[in-house]
């Protein structure tokens, strides 16, 4: 039966091709994301004029190493969330993942070996909830929902105390820091091949989702799921294949905060996936899918990094308020989603 879906039926309607500039250009789809670079510019000045220091390369380097797991989290997110799905798995993803690749790693495996194994498993954690959500009928939340539990689970079988990786273990040389532009004092320009990774796959995202099949195609499932069948369009591969896209970038941020911290543990990942569904939904893709950028997701993931950074400056902020703040912010966001899609029905 999924063949005949996935099939393209002959003489059926060609999905129209919108350009990207027309997908820039803006309108109520764009609003929450422009609204996203506005508050992120807004964040900015405001440090700036509060705090000090905040305009500086060592803010933005700091700023770009320490959410490049975010962002590669909001990335994965994104291709469910424009389907209209809901991934809850990916932070459970990464502790299992990052403790087995530690405890291998210190067992004396292949570095690189170690690195595609934690991948896969998050790999294999997509495509369980792909199959569930496609071929079982299972609603995303409570799959992924399922996904958390076995992944939380068996990670907390794997160990309940941290997992140290070695110091000279090759893989913490993922997070090594390479001086971009030498500034005054210690204001350098400062990467890492972590952040050169979440920047890749920006990139390469970016580019599936406007310039292939497969992302017109995701964009077609959020519209209208029912239209996309009628379309000819390979709706059942597509939906299967962004859990897999989710999760083996769950996978992939793992690597690259195991390389970062260096340590593993069975809590690690908590709450994760509720900041990249924050990051993502700030940056202005729907929740009922069809509408949504990349980049946008970017920009929300360094709106959430940035907010951190005020507060730790600011020091008069218990940490406990960041989550309050998140909560504000996502509140007004989804606020403006509604109203996006009531305009666009009145439309």
């Amino acid at each position: 039966m999924s063949t005949l879906i996935d099939r393209p039926t002959q003489g059926a309607p060609v999905t129209p091709k919108r350009s990207l500039r027309s997908r820039l250009t803006p309108n109520l789809e764009t609003l929450p994301t422009l609204a996203a670079v506005v508050i992120f510019i807004g964040m900015v000045i405001y440090g700036e004029i509060a705090y000090g220091r905040i305009v500086q390369f060592s803010t933005i380097s700091n700023l770009l190493i320490n959410n490049s797991y975010l962002i590669i989290l909001a990335v994965g997110l994104t291709f469910v969330i424009l389907t209209g799905g809901v991934d809850l798995s990916v932070g459970a993803v990464i502790a299992i993942s990052s403790l087995v690749g530690v405890m291998l790693a210190n067992a004396g495996w292949n570095p690189g070996v170690v690195m595609v194994l934690m991948i896969l498993i998050g790999s294999a954690f997509g495509i369980a909830s792909g199959v569930l959500v496609q071929y079982f009928n299972v609603q995303p939340f409570i799959a992924t929902l399922a996904m958390m539990f076995l992944a939380r689970g068996l990670a907390s079988m794997l160990s309940t105390t941290p997992e140290r990786l070695d110091d000279d273990s090759p893989i913490r040389a993922l997070s090594t820091e390479w001086k971009v532009v030498d500034g005054p004092k210690i204001n350098d320009l400062i990467t890492t091949p972590n952040v050169l990774i979440a920047a890749l796959v920006v990139i390469v995202a970016f580019f599936v989702l406007h310039r292939t099949r497969l992302g017109r195609t995701v964009y077609a499932i959020g519209g209208s799921e029912q239209s996309a069948l009628l379309m000819g369009l390979p709706v059942v591969r597509t939906k299967l294949l962004v859990y897999v896209i989710s999760g083996t970038l769950a996978g992939l941020a793992a690597v690259v905060y195991t390389s970062k911290l260096g340590i593993a543990q069975n809590i690690t990942g908590v709450g994760w996936e509720l900041d990249a569904i924050a990051a993502v939904i700030i940056g202005g893709t729907l929740l009922t899918g069809g509408a949504g950028f990349v980049l946008g997701s970017v920009i929300g993931a360094l709106v959430l990094g940035l907010m951190n950074v005020l507060i730790t400056r600011d020091g008069s902020i218990p940490p406990e308020a960041t989550t309050i703040i998140t909560g504000g912010i996502l509140l007004v966001f989804v606020l403006l989603q509604r109203l996006v899609v009531s305009r666009k029905r009145k439309t």
